[in-house]
């Protein structure tokens, strides 16, 4: 088990002197080999490295896992001590026949800037730089996952965040920056040993607990709540720790859904990274909305991504090291999909749901948002929450409503059978945040038209549309009701008041 506690304040000394930070790697590789790094391509770094000095040096022991001579090193990582660098786990000693002896990392130590400047996190190789079937007590860095977590969090300040099942300790080192203090828990002893080193690398105090779930803060609540559980959907087994909770198909995702409401303050928000399954002849949307308890919390699900079974088996036995291919590989697999088989399971999505502890009957909304678009989600949640609360204690037909900045009218025709043109759909884009877009029909149009600061509200305003286009009241008061809800809750139009 590695211990890095008794040199994280050489190793911190080292990385400042060196200048091992994001924006310095950076600017050493530059853009392509940095990207190709990324992608786990390492000729182009490799190349982009020599000539480095330290710096190059230390990129290609921590960032590309590549052995160097033990004096090389030893100048690099200086204050550290060599021999203390090998006695706590950091490094090991690496036979070459080309070098001869020398050293090469055990862990991935690598600098990355979530936008409050330069954090390290340690953790596990990657398999990309040394390939092997993934240990079963391995601890994921910075992946694909944990990022995509991150950017969803929102950074409001905040008192107190759980950052639950922290791993690496890669959720906890980003909520410190706006929270005053930070609670992380994990099962695997492994997992905390790194976490512990991360925080300590970035002189961060954070309260680890060992233990399953919720169990470390049993009675407890937070302003905030985090979660990037072992979400991976299968069997119920644990092949590895990190990805695989022993709970059938989706129930990590669900034990967490149904179980952050309890640990937030009265208002406190939660922000899950989950996955839920597709089963044959039912909606997914109902299957997430039924974690939620039908009183007292906020929740808004958005689906990123749906997986077919076969791509989904192959991918995640591909990221454990295992070729789908061999003939372990194909035992797997079969086992897998035939458990998704016996279970009805038709797809698997993934995505993040965000919850808000309240004294409400339950608002769930469960949706698709599967286009890309550039903005993290973390601003968009919490902005997203506010207009929720906006329209729960507001009477949207005596309300004022404006069209927020950046939204537009799209008309898409086709050429008619008989010529000219028929309009075959109206469409409005909002042109900032996750590029939310509403199909409405003509009068849809002409009501936002007519929204204005210091206008008519929107009951007045459907008035004057009845009167303009002779349809019946009732209708047009539903419908315009049902069409302003949505587009509130997407930021598309926006009472005056917070406009």
């Amino acid at each position: 088990m590695p211990d890095l506690l008794p040199i994280t304040a050489a190793l911190r000394a080292c990385f400042l002197r060196v200048g091992y930070d994001a924006d310095s790697v950076l600017s050493l590789l530059g853009a392509d080999a940095h990207a190709a790094m990324g992608r786990g391509e390492a000729v182009p770094a490799r190349r982009a490295a020599r000539g480095g000095g330290e710096l190059g040096t230390l990129v290609r022991l921590f960032l590309l896992g590549d052995p160097a001579g033990a004096e090389e090193v030893a100048a690099a990582l200086a204050p550290v001590d060599l021999a203390d660098a090998l006695a706590t786990g950091l490094l090991e000693a690496h036979h070459d026949d080309v070098l001869g002896d020398g050293v090469r990392t055990a862990l991935d130590v690598r600098p990355l800037d979530t936008g409050t400047g330069t954090r390290w996190l340690v953790s596990d190789l990657d398999g990309d730089l040394r390939p092997r079937e993934t240990d079963r007590e391995h601890v994921p860095g910075l992946g694909q996952a944990s990022l995509s977590l991150l950017r969803a969090i929102p950074t409001a300040p905040v008192g107190t965040v759980l950052d639950l099942g922290t791993g690496c300790g890669v959720q906890a080192v980003h909520v410190a920056a706006h929270a005053e203090h930070v609670t992380g828990t994990d099962l695997s002893d492994r997992a905390l040993a790194l976490a512990r080193a991360s925080c300590a690398l970035n002189e961060l105090d954070v309260e680890l607990l060992r233990g399953s779930w919720f169990e470390p803060v049993a009675g407890r609540t937070f302003d905030q709540v985090v979660a990037n559980p072992p979400f991976v959907v299968g069997p119920p087994r644990v092949q590895h720790t990190y990805r695989d909770s022993g709970l059938d198909l989706d129930g990590a995702s669900e034990l967490v859904v149904r179980g952050a409401p309890d640990h937030l303050v009265p208002g406190g928000t939660a922000t899950v990274l989950a996955s839920w399954v597709h089963l044959a002849g039912q909606d997914w949307r109902a299957r997430v909305a039924s974690w939620v308890p039908p009183h007292g919390v906020d929740a808004w699900v958005v689906q990123r991504d749906v997986a077919d079974p076969a791509l989904y088996v192959g991918t995640w036995l591909r990221d454990a090291g295992l070729d789908p291919r061999s003939a372990d590989g194909a035992a797997r697999s079969q086992e897998w999909l035939e458990h998704f088989d016996r279970s009805g399971v038709v797809g698997i999505g993934f995505g993040y749901v965000t919850l808000r502890r309240t004294d409400e009957p339950s608002d769930v909304l469960c949706e698709d948002l599967t286009h890309g678009f550039d903005d993290p989600l973390g601003p968009e949640a919490l902005a997203y929450l506010a207009r929720l609360e906006w329209l729960r204690s507001h009477d949207l037909l005596g309300s004022t409503f404006v069209v927020a900045p950046g939204t537009a009218l799209q008309r898409v025709s086709v050429a008619a059978a008989g010529g000219g043109w028929e309009q075959v759909v109206v469409r409005l884009h909002r042109g900032d945040g996750p590029a939310w877009q509403h199909e409405t029909d003509d009068l849809g149009a002409a009501l936002l038209a007519g929204m204005r600061a210091g206008g008519l509200p929107l009951g007045e305003l459907v008035a004057l549309l009845e009167v303009a286009h002779d349809e019946p009241e009732d209708a047009l008061l539903a419908g315009a009701v049902e069409l302003v809800d949505g587009l509130v809750r997407h930021g598309l139009v926006l009472p005056a008041e917070l406009a």
